[in-house]
């Protein structure tokens, strides 16, 4: 907590809230990462008529 203070204390609180929120979606990010290249491999696999 307290590098968080320091942080907005010397770099200002836009970066602090953009660091934040990038920090908070990049797992999420790679989650659908991960869904959409399930999703790629299931539609490949899909039999052709």
């Amino acid at each position: 907590m307290e590098a968080l203070v320091g942080l907005i204390g010397n770099v200002g609180f836009p970066i602090a809230v953009s660091i934040y929120l990038l920090v908070r979606i990049e797992s999420k990010l790679e989650k659908l990462t991960n869904s959409i290249n399930q999703l790629s491999s299931v539609i490949n696999n899909i039999p052709r008529l």
